[in-house]
């Protein structure tokens, strides 16, 4: 079993915390995959967001993180402030980031388009959580079963006429489907 600093070794933390211009481009969100050392295995965080009619991905397992706000200084800034908002974690204490992945936009039809970063996250010291009215559990899932793709299964996903049978992995019972499950792709390529 590799150990975190093993897994991130190759990852260059100055390259994801730089802006880009294209940052300021569209409508934007940003996510943060956060990874802890937990009783010798690392492991990823995952939130299970709440049922809620107003969110576009109700229900859905993701990391956190949400759409930048004009207050937000950068997409980093984003990915920390909507991860402070939604579990109760402060990623500039105890946490370093590690990584930038490339972005990705949803594959299903919005009103606007939206390109949605994922920050790569190393939690050095243990925190509590504390969810908000967004979030309704968090999973710590096996980081090394997620790269390997442990749990492999297919997600049934219909809307608007399209009926779609799309790659997802099981974690601890949960789907994750979506721009999630490629964000782990991408994590995959970086992390092999």
């Amino acid at each position: 079993m590799a150990s975190l600093a093993e897994l991130t070794g190759r990852l260059d933390p100055a390259a994801a915390s730089e802006s880009r211009a294209e940052d300021a481009e569209g409508l934007r969100a940003a996510v943060a995959a956060i990874m802890r050392e937990h009783e010798g295995r690392p492991e990823l965080l995952f939130i299970k967001r709440a049922d809620r009619e107003d969110d576009p991905w109700s229900g859905h397992m993701a990391f956190p993180g949400g759409r930048k706000q004009a207050t937000d200084r950068s997409l980093l800034h984003t990915a920390q402030r909507e991860t402070l908002e939604e579990v109760g974690l402060d990623l500039t204490k105890g946490c370093r980031v590690v990584a930038r992945l490339p972005d990705v936009m949803p594959y299903s039809r919005m009103p606007h388009p939206l390109t949605v970063t994922a920050f790569l996250f190393v939690m050095h010291e243990r925190a509590t959580l504390t969810l908000n009215e967004e979030v309704a559990a968090v999973v710590w899932a096996p980081l090394e079963g997620v790269l390997r793709g442990e749990g492999a299964t297919k997600f049934r996903w219909q809307k608007d006429g399209l009926d779609l049978t799309l790659p997802a992995i099981d974690v601890e019972g949960n789907v994750v489907w979506g721009l999630t499950y490629r964000m782990i792709e991408l994590m995959r390529e970086v992390m092999p």
